[in-house]
């Protein structure tokens, strides 16, 4: 077996022994071709920020925490059977609007049948996020105690507690009797 003898080329020289017979076979085999579609051209694209899931539970966990069930009331008005409420600085005259019906109820929660925990998260959760969606005044429906043990509105205390804990409420009331009466308060939030 003789070797094949390799020679070098010089890629700047060009080599034209190519006859009019290949290049005209070439052209006959071609041309009917097209050429292909350009490929689209991909355009960077940022990663999405991430999105901080501890923080979130961390922040949420914090608003419950800040509800405590051992909060006593320092300017909660009684009157009679009425439990109301007034943050400092406000005018009295925003109670009396209250009661009577002057704002227009924007959003309601009902919290029959959940315990203490859940109720007190609900509401925490309730409050932020009417505060965050510009809603003033809402009703929170927490029953009379009627399906408690010894039949007393455990609830009732506590929510009360937990509202003037918020900083974003303003005032409380107790519901007109159409509203719910004793089984649920009306509550004034910041603008």
């Amino acid at each position: 077996m003789a070797a094949r003898k390799q020679t070098w080329v010089d890629p700047s020289h060009k080599i034209s022994h190519e006859s009019d017979e290949d290049l005209n076979l070439f052209r006959e085999a071609v041309k009917d071709a097209r050429p292909l579609a350009a490929q689209p051209v991909h355009t960077y694209q940022p990663k999405p920020k991430p999105i901080p899931k501890q923080f979130i539970r961390d922040e949420r966990q914090a608003l419950v925490d800040s509800l405590s069930d051992h909060f006593i009331p320092a300017h909660e008005l009684e009157t009679g059977e009425e439990l109301l409420y007034l943050r400092d600085g406000h005018s009295p005259d925003i109670l009396s609007k209250l009661r009577r019906g002057h704002w227009v109820v924007q959003a309601a929660i009902d919290l029959h049948g959940l315990i203490s925990d859940e109720a007190r998260t609900y509401v925490s959760h309730f409050i932020s996020d009417c505060k965050k969606r510009g809603i003033r005044c809402v009703r929170i429906v927490h029953g009379k105690g009627l399906g408690s043990r010894n039949r007393e509105p455990i609830l009732k205390n506590k929510v009360r507690g937990w509202l003037m804990q918020k900083d974003e409420v303003i005032a409380y009331a107790e519901a007109r009797k159409q509203d719910g009466g004793s089984g649920a308060v009306i509550v004034l939030l910041k603008a």
